[in-house]
């Protein structure tokens, strides 16, 4: 599917839906600027915006169409043969967090960042684009003036996003914590190295991504303006405070598995502490059994005498009564 914006240099929405004919007229106007979103394109749109229109470098669009795991930002100059002009070639990462699977969904969106125009690129519906092109429509705050400035507004929208995704994962660990606590078993475990395996892999998502915006904050690249370049240093530092909260829910769930561990050991200290006073505390009965349970006749008168069971149980009862005392004495209970 194909979405296209053209709008004036004061941010006004000039026409949408444009037909792609009319696409290389409206580029060569330099009071406009050109937004099209590709979203799950065919093959057939994609090459007509990407070859036919823009003529990007073959590589850019080859990244682009392919799926990337790692985040990326190149600059292309033509040469004097090449038919594009000047333009930024971005891949960066959407998240999302399922608190049903317990897993962190990546979605990517490639820019395409020329002087008067925006292509994006993507396979699924983004939020941050949804966000992003009603703003820009409604024109109330003029942020689809130039396309880097449009940039920033996805990207901001974009990081803005995962802040949904981190409060259910920190729902999730305060209730994993709770599971680590009152019911130590190997379910609990299972999830608390799944939780941890994911949130390494949110890390890995945004690692590279700060080195990417890192880029842009640092004013790097010309199609950047120089009086946007705090703006995109905002974006650079929100999503470094992200990374530290994902260092920081490791650091948790590191916490949690000790507790797992220490509330496992206790228990296991437990079961062998009931065996051992069970031990003790039978350790009479049994000296006695075993005692009366040689039945030599001739050396233990007390056999024929007509209260030698009473005797025994007498001697057995005290002496149990006896140890449970002395446990009691000594706090073992």
């Amino acid at each position: 599917m194909i979405r296209s914006f053209a709008f004036t240099t004061q941010g006004r929405l000039h026409t949408k839906d444009i037909d792609l004919f009319l696409m290389p007229t409206l580029l060569a106007d330099t009071n406009l600027f050109l937004w099209v979103d590709l979203e799950a394109a065919t093959p057939e749109e994609s090459r007509a915006i990407l070859e036919n229109i823009f003529h990007f470098h073959p590589l850019s669009i080859e990244d682009c169409i392919s799926v990337s795991n790692s985040p990326k930002v190149e600059e292309y100059e033509p040469k004097d043969e090449d038919l594009f002009k000047q333009y930024l070639f971005m891949v960066i990462h959407a998240v999302d967090y399922s608190r049903t699977d317990g897993k962190f969904a990546t979605s990517e969106l490639n820019f395409f960042l020329g002087k008067n125009f925006l292509v994006t690129y993507h396979d699924v519906p983004l939020r941050s684009i949804t966000l992003v092109e009603e703003r820009s429509c409604k024109g109330t705050i003029h942020i689809a003036r130039a396309p880097d400035r449009v940039a920033h507004s996805l990207l901001d929208a974009l990081v803005d996003n995962y802040k949904p995704a981190l409060e259910e994962l920190s729902l999730e660990i305060a209730e994993l914590e709770q599971l680590a606590l009152q019911h130590p078993g190997k379910e609990t475990l299972n999830k608390i190295f799944q939780i941890k395996k994911e949130v390494m892999h949110l890390r890995q998502i945004i690692g590279p991504q700060r080195e990417v915006l890192a880029r842009f904050a640092a004013g790097e690249f010309k199609l950047i303006r120089a009086h946007l370049v705090p703006y995109y240093r905002d974006v650079y530092d929100s999503l470094f405070r992200i990374y530290e909260l994902a260092q920081n829910y490791t650091d948790s769930l590191t916490g949690i598995l000790q507790v797992y561990l220490s509330m496992s050991s206790n228990r296991t200290g437990e079961v062998v502490k009931a065996l051992t006073l069970i031990t003790i505390l039978s350790t009479p009965a049994t000296i006695v059994a075993s005692w009366y349970g040689m039945n030599f006749k001739h050396d233990m008168a007390e056999l024929n005498w007509p209260h030698g069971y009473a005797f025994a149980f007498t001697v057995t009862a005290l002496t149990t009564i006896l140890t449970y005392w002395y446990l009691k004495k000594r706090n073992w209970f």
